[in-house]
């Protein structure tokens, strides 16, 4: 049982271990400005349309900050980049809370303000990653990324949870200063972090530096693949834009949310933070090629077995409750997963890739994270719109699984990606 537990040996890295720390707290208050956001705009507009601009305006800026945030992490210290888009971030949740005391119901200044915070956040999350190697051994990468997933999706099930409660009672200024508050425990693990300077060759950070780190990129085949298989699962495999729909018609749920609505957004994270709290296996894998393959393999077998679960509801007798318990099962499989591929592909990248490119790639990373599942929300939708959304769910996991044993048998070398370790884990 103790092997199956999550890996908790880069928490012996004093600097990490802050991090991780203050990450905890983090993530809650972020996730109380990302629900109180479309919340304020809703409120003052009544409109769907108005809230949709938030997946623009938050789209937009990372994917340019995306992509020039990885340039700046590969020319500044780390160090000094994290302080400052740190800086950023809390100086955007104070104007946030400030907007929402003061009243200005403007709903253009809301979303200006939440593109400059994704900007931020767009520059501060690549270099936050691309520090990891710097600080811990290469074999304690896959059990760092695991703990921060499991943080990260934890948050995103408390904080919504913890918003929705509280906005009725508090208001929308209290969560966003609650945010600027909880953003200050990162401030601090940032300010004791050693100086990160660039190690080798760092150039100018602009359009060229952008072009030198994807031009990179294509000359690596297997960092290449390990993004081209995380677009396949996302944009063929994220069923997320069918919740509403499927929660309301397969499974009787009300046309504003209700508790079924709640499980099948909740699924996919609940499955990535139980599969985050008995991660130590990742640790113990060294043929992470492979073990990428068959993560993704899983996520689209388990979106196939969300679609089925939706067909059941829909054309078979007995209770749409029971097929809903199946649905939400399916959706937890999928998100452990989810979980262990990105632990696995963050890795490689980072463990792979040179120092001086390592923030770009980041940036990459980032822009293809967030770029995806916005994809797959057009897809889906699309397709649903046309064939049903059972078969909109089921045919894109089917896609995922073809798609990827395509792009393994097109790529061998990624299969047969491996670590290697100077010592045993069990002797560290």
């Amino acid at each position: 049982m103790r092997g199956m537990l999550a890996d908790t040996r880069p928490l012996r890295n004093q600097h990490f271990r802050r991090l991780w720390t203050a990450n905890i707290i983090t993530v809650v208050g972020a996730q109380l400005t990302v629900v109180a956001v479309p919340a304020q705009i809703y409120a003052q507009t009544g409109s769907s349309a108005y809230v949709g601009l938030t997946g623009l305006f938050g789209l937009v800026p990372l994917v340019v900050f995306g992509l020039w945030g990885g340039a700046l992490a590969d020319h500044f210290d780390r160090r000094t980049l994290l302080l400052v888009t740190t800086a950023g971030l809390i100086g955007t949740a104070v104007l946030f809370w400030l907007q929402a005391a003061l009243g200005l119901e403007n709903v253009w200044l809301l979303l200006c303000l939440f593109a400059v915070q994704q900007a931020f956040f767009a520059v501060n999350q690549p270099t936050r990653s691309a520090i990891l190697p710097r600080l811990l051994e290469p074999e304690e990468l896959p059990a760092a990324n695991s703990l921060n997933m499991t943080v990260m999706m934890a948050g995103a099930i408390g904080g919504p949870l913890v918003a929705g409660i509280l906005i009725p009672f508090v208001g929308f200024s209290w969560l966003y200063l609650a945010d600027a508050v909880c953003l200050f425990a990162t401030l601090f693990a940032v300010l004791r972090l050693p100086p990160l300077p660039i190690q080798g060759v760092t150039g100018t950070p602009g359009l060229r530096s952008v072009i030198e780190g994807i031009t990179y990129l294509r000359t690596q085949p297997v960092l290449m693949m390990s993004f081209v298989v995380d677009i396949i699962a996302m944009v063929f495999g994220m069923p997320r834009a069918l919740f509403p729909q499927i929660a309301h018609e397969s499974f009787l749920g009300p046309e504003e949310g209700g508790l079924a609505f709640a499980l099948l957004f909740a699924g996919i994270p609940a499955g990535a933070v139980i599969g985050g709290v008995f991660s130590g296996w990742v640790s113990r894998i060294t043929r992470q090629g492979r073990a990428v393959i068959w993560c993704i393999v899983v996520w689209g077998l388990a979106m196939v077995g969300f679609g089925l679960a939706v067909f059941g509801a829909d054309q078979l007798p007995g209770s749409p409750h029971a097929w809903l318990v199946v649905a939400v099962l399916m959706l937890a499989i999928g998100g452990a997963a989810d979980m262990a591929s990105a632990a696995f592909r963050s890795s490689m990248l980072q463990s792979a890739a040179a120092d001086e490119v390592r923030g770009r790639l980041q940036g990459i990373f980032i822009v293809v994270v967030a770029g995806g599942p916005r994809i797959a929300d057009v897809a889906h939708g699309a397709t649903a719109a046309m064939v049903g959304t059972a078969t909109a769910a089921a045919g894109g996991g089917l896609l995922v699984v073809l798609l990827t044993v395509v792009a393994a048998f097109a790529v061998p070398s990624f299969v047969r990606y491996r670590i290697t370790r100077e010592t045993p884990p069990a002797t560290r």
